[in-house]
């Protein structure tokens, strides 16, 4: 009896904190694009003496419960790390987990009833080339099936790397004035954003960028789109993250002076 007692005390404690805190930051300004590099599932694996692909299973369920904060919250764009190029460096076993749960993953989102009711348009972002075939036809169709939404967006990315975005983007461009179709004199910030994996949606520079598990660093995400975001580490596993650790997060977005060099 004692321990239900306190399961229900902190229970409810923490439904508290969690109202407080939406009613701290429901007034003020929003960030519309959230980015977040989904860090620690190996880790909250391994200290549970589960295979480390497990924990990204776990991760990935977590991803369910952020993209219904984000509806409640009016999020508009999220982009989350999810396979970068250097993790192609990992063991042959857990990157064949890993794509095999991306792909169950984006059959799950191609019925996922909320994607279609909030008109969510999902977008891979990074080198789709380096992504096994049978993983990659499956999020295009994704891709294909919500194509045409345009109120909340998701991007995934997978086989990304920051700087590989920016040599991709360079090359696009070269390609361009060696074909006479743009002039060396032409090109400015402007025209390197367009060229960008981000270049269609609607902001494709970040407002507020989150990583989980207590490490400080980008680790080579959106390198060019991060140069006026928000920073917020958070010391928690990304398996453990929690609606409130996104609503701090926010809040501290909207406690900061954002000048943007002015």
């Amino acid at each position: 009896m004692g321990l239900l007692k306190r399961i229900l005390e902190v229970f409810g404690a923490y439904k508290l904190y969690e109202r407080w805190l939406y009613e701290s930051i429901k007034n003020g300004e929003m960030p519309s694009h959230i980015a977040l590099i989904l860090d620690g599932n190996r880790r909250w694996a391994l200290e549970r003496g589960f295979e480390p692909w497990e924990g990204h299973r776990y991760g990935a369920e977590k991803v369910d419960e952020l993209l219904n904060w984000c509806l409640d919250l009016g999020v508009k764009i999220i982009t989350l790390y999810v396979f970068s190029t250097e993790n192609f460096k990992r063991s042959n076993r857990e990157v064949e987990k890993l794509f095999q749960l991306l792909k169950e993953k984006a059959m799950q989102y191609l019925e996922d009833e909320r994607i279609h009711k909030h008109q969510v348009r999902i977008k891979v972002i990074g080198r789709k080339d380096l992504i096994p075939e049978d993983v990659r036809i499956v999020l295009e169709k994704l891709e294909e099936a919500t194509n045409n939404y345009c109120s909340f967006f998701i991007n995934i990315a997978v086989a990304y790397g920051g700087r590989a975005e920016i040599v991709d983007a360079t090359k696009s461009i070269a390609s361009k004035v060696l074909r006479g179709e743009l002039r060396i004199d032409d090109i400015n910030e402007q025209v390197i954003e367009k060229h960008l994996y981000t270049a269609d949606l609607p902001k494709n520079d970040p407002d507020l960028i989150i990583r989980t598990s207590g490490e400080e660093r980008l680790s080579n995400f959106l390198l060019w789109q991060c140069a006026y975001s928000e920073l917020v580490f958070l010391d928690v596993y990304w398996p453990e993250f929690r609606k409130i650790d996104l609503m701090r997060a926010i809040r501290t977005y909207q406690k900061r002076q954002r000048r943007l060099g002015a």
